[in-house]
């Protein structure tokens, strides 16, 4: 009598899903919905409750903190790095992790993201730092949809700003950021920036999408209705200096990359936005959805873009080239990402006036 053949468990697992290889197109995933990856501040709980691994993550802690500073030695960068290497092979959840938008606990999570990856010059730009296997496409949906309305001459932008004032939530946080940013300092001529950014940050991050970026990109056929938008995030304190001339975009990003929140927003925008020539969206990642709430991200921040002017739909950021010296080209790159940019400008050009017309009326209609 032949023995009975001992069973390979890997080979096992693999063959329960073999009838399923007939069904499913070449292209279809075995798992339809992937595990989204671990939040980082999760992944920190468990990698501090072993010993080992906190004493590596915080000598990482220690080599970011100096890297801010200034640029490490050919030493210091070896064990860095060598440390980095360690956490992965104990904790690789560690390096994998990422975090929300707008979450409670956002910047503590963007810490954790941020402290294990020592990443030189643009490399950390390629990658975002946001968990966007969970996200709502209907906002994805909804611009799409809206492309096929057409215009019928209403001052769209002041129509968003009136749905959003019907709406508690958005009208209350709006006028937040609205006193926030023209009140003036005490003893100044001129606004507190810092509260300005982040009161601008709640309404985008509190308020249902469909007010908020609706009265960013709502469409417009008048100068009359591009002031209103342009103005819209109060550019004479969110982004502009009191005396009007204009910072090397270098300079700007190099300051962001100091920030973790602003690191992160950068990140998540160059990552969500890059153009394509080969997707219907324009966008690499085929998402005018993910493009425009990156955009959107940014507001609020020190790369705080906006509309040039008031008869165009194109934007900016408040910055310029000028004394960027041998990195004039890697300037002209980050300028043209805002300034020349089909994926965003396809984004953008999206009109959003069925959400107002479907989506804020029904709304509206319930509230009242």
């Amino acid at each position: 009598m032949l023995p009975a053949p001992s069973l390979d468990f890997k080979h096992v697992s693999l063959c329960l899903f073999c009838p399923l290889l007939g069904v499913l197109p070449a292209s279809a995933p075995v798992f339809p919905f992937p595990p989204s990856p671990t939040d980082c501040v999760e992944a920190h709980r468990v990698c501090s409750a072993d010993l080992r691994c906190e004493a590596l993550y915080r000598g990482l802690e220690r080599c970011a903190d100096q890297a801010e500073v200034s640029l490490l030695g050919e030493q210091a960068a070896a064990e860095c790095l060598e440390r980095q290497d360690a956490l992965l092979n104990k904790h690789p959840a560690l390096l994998a992790c990422k975090c929300q938008r707008g979450f409670r606990k956002e910047e503590q999570c963007l810490r954790v993201y941020w402290r294990v990856r020592l990443l030189p010059g643009e490399d950390e730009l390629e990658m975002s730092p946001y968990d966007d296997t969970m996200m709502d496409t209907r906002m994805a949906s909804l611009v799409a949809a809206s492309s096929y309305m057409q215009l019928d001459g209403e001052n769209q932008c002041l129509k968003a700003a009136q749905d959003c004032g019907l709406y508690e939530k958005c009208g209350s946080l709006r006028s937040e950021y609205v006193l926030a940013c023209t009140k003036r300092a005490p003893g100044t001529n001129r606004c507190n920036q810092h509260k300005c950014h982040r009161a601008l940050r709640r309404f985008l991050e509190r308020v249902p999408e469909e007010y908020s970026l609706g009265v960013l990109f709502c469409p417009c056929t008048n100068t009359l209705c591009g002031e209103r938008r342009r103005k819209t995030i109060v550019p004479s304190c969110s982004y502009q200096e009191m005396e009007g001339l204009q910072p090397n975009c270098l300079h700007q990003q190099s300051f962001c990359r100091r920030d973790d929140l602003c690191r992160s927003r950068l990140a998540d925008f160059l990552n969500n936005c890059q153009p394509s020539s080969v997707t219907v969206s324009g966008c690499l990642k085929d998402s005018a959805g993910l493009c425009l709430r990156a955009y959107a991200g940014l507001i609020g921040t020190i790369m705080t873009p906006n509309y040039i002017s008031n008869g165009s739909a194109d934007v900016s950021l408040w910055c310029n080239c000028e004394g960027s010296g041998n990195q004039w080209q890697d300037c002209l790159r980050l300028q043209r990402m805002f300034t020349h940019n089909s994926c965003l400008r396809e984004c953008t050009r999206l009109h959003l006036s069925m959400i107002f017309n479907t989506t804020h009326n029904n709304k509206i209609t319930n509230k009242l």
